[in-house]
């Protein structure tokens, strides 16, 4: 077999990176995977995930592939959607309640913890720099969640987010008022966008 030709298909399926159990499915073991490392033709980024040395890592891709419990949020998701004009410093994720991430995620990622029955309100996929999907809130369930944590993001990010949001034409004011009912900052989000609008 060759392991080479094998796991460039299997990058180039995969927005570029190479799980340990995807390869297993392609009949390489994890100690194939383990001495292609060693010798330089594939690289480890955390436990489970190589990506070939010329390749660059899609960090979000990375991130999303290490759970299913984790949607981007708060500064990344205004990022991904446009709505902010810095790139984060450190990725911003939402996980249920009672759910605890794994290290590697906790590591590269300011996390946040919503109940259950709201952790799937607004979640869509979005494309990342890399035209790779990935899972994260819609504008609206953004805008509600950088309202309810105004006091843990820059004043500068979170005033130029909302005025990014009101002049943006796919804007929904009908989702955005729903979904502030739903997490209960209807009075804020009132507040703010009779100001900007």
């Amino acid at each position: 077999m060759d392991y080479m030709t094998e796991l460039n298909t299997i990058s180039k399926n995969n927005g570029g990176i190479i799980e340990t159990k995807i390869a297993a499915e392609h009949g390489i073991s994890k100690a194939m995977l383990y001495k292609l490392c060693k010798e330089n033709k594939i690289q480890r980024i955390v436990k489970g995930q190589y990506i070939l040395p010329d390749d660059m890592q899609d960090e979000l891709l990375s991130i999303s592939k290490r759970s299913e419990k984790i949607i981007f949020s708060h500064e990344t998701a205004l990022f991904l959607h446009g709505i902010s004009d810095r790139t984060p410093f450190e990725h911003t994720i939402t996980a249920p309640s009672g759910c605890i991430p794994s290290t590697s995620i906790k590591a590269e990622c300011k996390v946040y913890y919503i109940k259950q029955e709201l952790f799937s309100l607004g979640k869509t996929v979005v494309k990342t720099p890399a035209g790779n999907s990935v899972p994260a809130y819609d504008m609206e369930r953004t805008i509600c969640d950088i309202i309810r944590s105004r006091n843990k993001i820059g004043t500068e990010t979170f005033l130029s987010a909302l005025k990014m949001y009101v002049s943006n034409p796919k804007k929904d004011l009908n989702k955005l008022n729903m979904y502030a009912k739903k997490l209960r900052v209807e009075k804020l989000v009132r507040q703010y966008l009779e100001v900007l609008l």
